[in-house]
């Protein structure tokens, strides 16, 4: 019987939500006798085709009447077969005293659990790995050995990696996939502070026809017919797609096309009708080596493609989606407005004293929920009426006022950074420095309820401070480089011939001034035991402990609009994202700015399939790339001209480096992109994706 879900749209076509196949013979016959009778089961959602998307489950209750009521033999027999191609999330009704019993004991070191869904698990603490497949003790030996092996290779990988790449094959390739597949056992997940956890299994479990659960059903659906010879495609229970190579006998999640020549592939390719005739005057030529070129025969013959040159023709960009759209949209219908507030908050300053007029307005006011109601703001001698306007050059205005150094609230993080942190000498100028902070606290608060911006970008630490998340000596690199390397060579090599002790310098007014990291600190020496303390010390010193008050005043007025708890839903850089918004690509000015290195140019193909990729991103992606590549989404003033590196002013550079199995890396240091020399558009436009959209997972990016 198979059972498919739709989403009824009376305008267009319905939405296909998932489809469950259930064999009529395996249903349970109902049988009145028992104490507990069968119950609801959740079965889950599988996609139609590999270009489905679905998620979730269906809810049914199906059982046969029994033809002989007192035949509880026969239910018994039916309710423990479960077939291969469905599954239950609930599965306390199919595991009973019978089967634990049939069931071999499990070796030494494992352990048999449940995840939230009810499904069956193996624990092996020994190696601090998962897996889904019931072990024994013959092959307990082998596959404890290779899983080791592996683990101390992802580790080793992991701890050395310094850049968004892909060093080792299977596991890059594979992990992300298995966190999604395998539970993660409490037990995997114990370590230190800043220790990776242990990687999940890179190889599936071997399907074997002795276990019914984990027996593959093949999905004509997926094509294979350009496999290698002896190799098959088959589906797991959860309907992932898994690789059969009976040459030798052995199974994989990855596709083996995916090792043979780009040109062999079966590819989707960009169709040039996607975007409509080309321009009159224009003719699109092959070159003898293969690359498409275009011909205006009233001018010029270039390598780009017209029509991306022509909002007009390529309409807006390729959609794109991410859950921070998901998370924004849960943040906004959990911000309630009160009952018991007027219709509007009214605001009169005058523009050139709005900093110090609107700080009085504000901090006078006892209950913070009047500033959730409608902002009405009027300039003195302005005639204007505020739908939304005013309210919004208030805050740009604020902007500038607040964070500007001259007031000595905050300051720039470094001069080759465009970004703003809290000065910790504040109170040098200004004896209320920390009633200042918690006024600007509720004026950050106020633009995140009303949906309003802030035209600043702060250091990722203080956003990390706003969420109570730890800060890591990765934080320290887009602040600082210099300090940064430095404390990278201390954690790499034994620091004891340098005599560093537990203490810290600072240049204050032209003096240099001494701290302890710990009481007594001048008489404790850094040796190879004690450097991570010495690092960890000096990232709380840096970013924690100096602005500490300051911090708590600004969170203390934040907090008095936006809930803490409903903040911690994002990240880091989503937080930022949603106080400051996105700042404006102008895609033309950066290409003109833009400097190639090691046998690219402007003209090598490579580069312009990266343009192309570039042109067809939204806002929001060219942004995340701009993160990606310069360690900050805001442009400089008079554009990428003037972007500034660790040494001064440093343009944005694409340098060809690795191989095409390679993801690209970053150096934001030196406004640098290594950029692999990829063989077809839609490689570079995957890996560059995957390398954008994973950058926050992984550190060490230089």
């Amino acid at each position: 019987m198979l059972l498919e879900v739709f989403d009824e749209n009376r305008l267009t076509r319905d939405d296909f939500l998932g489809q469950v196949d259930v064999p009529l013979n395996q249903i349970p016959t109902e049988n009145p006798n028992t104490e507990r009778p069968f119950t609801f089961k959740d079965f889950l959602l599988h996609p139609r085709s590999h270009k489905s998307r679905v998620k979730g489950h269906l809810r049914l209750k199906m059982t046969y009447l029994p033809k002989n009521p007192g035949s509880e033999e026969e239910t018994a027999d039916q309710t423990e077969d479960t077939d291969p191609s469905w599954e239950f999330l609930e599965s306390q009704d199919m595991s009973g005293p019978r089967q634990s019993q049939l069931l071999p004991a499990l070796p030494p070191g494992w352990e048999e659990r449940q995840d939230n869904l009810g499904r069956t698990y193996f624990v092996n603490h020994e190696s601090r790995t998962t897996q889904w497949q019931r072990p024994t003790v013959q092959d307990n030996n082998v596959e404890l050995q290779r899983r080791q092996n592996n683990n101390t290779e992802v580790e080793h990988a992991f701890m050395t990696r310094r850049q968004i790449s892909d060093p080792d094959e299977n596991t890059t390739r594979e992990s992300p996939e298995r966190t999604s597949d395998v539970p993660t056992a409490p037990a995997a997940a114990q370590g230190g502070a800043g220790s990776p956890q242990s990687p999940p299994p890179s190889q599936p479990p071997a399907p074997s026809e002795e276990s019914p659960q984990h027996t593959p059903s093949p999905e004509p659906t997926y094509e294979s017919g350009f496999l290698p010879a002896g190799w098959e495609v088959r589906s797991a229970p959860s309907g992932r797609p898994f690789f059969i190579d009976h040459n030798t006998k052995t199974t994989t999640w990855e596709d083996p096309r995916l090792k043979i020549p780009v040109q062999q592939r079966r590819r989707a390719s960009l169709d040039p009708s996607d975007l409509g005739v080309l321009p009159p005057g224009w003719e699109e030529r092959v070159h003898t080596d293969g690359r498409i070129f275009y011909i205006d025969h009233s001018t010029t013959t270039q390598w780009d493609d017209p029509r991306l040159q022509n909002s007009a023709i390529t309409g807006p960009a390729v959609p794109y989606s991410r859950d921070y759209k998901q998370k924004y949209d849960y943040f906004r219908k959990k911000l309630k407005k009160p009952a018991d507030i007027p219709n509007r908050f009214e605001m009169k300053m005058r523009r050139n004293a709005v900093f110090e007029d609107s700080y009085r307005r504000i901090l006078s006011v006892k209950r913070a929920d009047l500033l959730k109601a409608r902002l009405w703001v009027e300039f003195e001698g302005e005639k204007g009426l505020d739908y939304g306007g005013v309210a919004r050059e208030w805050f740009f205005l604020m902007s500038k006022e607040m964070f500007n150094p001259y007031y000595g609230l905050f300051e720039y993080s470094a001069t080759d950074n465009y970004t703003l942190q809290i000065n910790p000498n504040s109170g040098l100028c200004n004896e209320d420095h920390l009633s200042y902070f918690k006024f600007i606290g509720r004026v950050a608060g106020m633009a995140v309820y009303h949906g309003k911006l802030l035209d600043a970008f702060f250091i990722r630490p203080f956003y990390k401070m706003m969420l109570q998340k730890p800060i890591t000596l990765q934080d320290m690199e887009s602040v600082d480089s210099e300090y940064f390397n430095s404390l990278m060579w201390i954690l790499e090599n034994d620091p004891t011939d340098l005599d560093l002790r537990f203490t810290i310098d600072e240049d204050l007014f032209g003096q240099t001034h001494q701290h302890e990291l710990t009481p007594g600190g001048t008489d404790i020496v850094v040796t190879n035991e004690t450097k991570k303390e010495y690092i960890h010390l000096v990232m709380q010193w840096r970013f924690v402990n100096r602005v500490q008050k300051q911090m708590t005043a600004f969170k203390e007025g934040f907090f008095e609009l936006i809930p803490q708890d409903l903040i911690k839903i994002f990240d880091e850089n989503e937080l930022e994202l949603l106080m400051c918004g996105l700042g404006d690509v102008d895609v033309n000015d950066w290409r003109e700015n833009t400097k190639y290195k090691n046998g690219y140019v402007s003209n090598h193909i490579v580069i312009q399939w990266f343009w192309k990729t570039v042109l067809l991103m939204d806002a929001e992606k060219r942004i995340r790339l701009l993160q990606f590549v310069t360690g900050t989404s805001r442009v400089p003033m008079n554009g990428f001209a003037e972007l500034y590196g660790s040494n001064g002013p440093q343009l944005f550079t694409i340098e060809q480096w690795g191989t095409r199995d390679k993801l690209p890396r970053a150096h934001t240091c030196f406004n640098r992109l290594d950029l692999p020399p990829y063989e077809s558009f839609e490689e570079l436009r995957e890996k560059l994706n995957i390398a954008i959209e994973n950058a926050q997972g992984f550190d060490g990016v230089d």
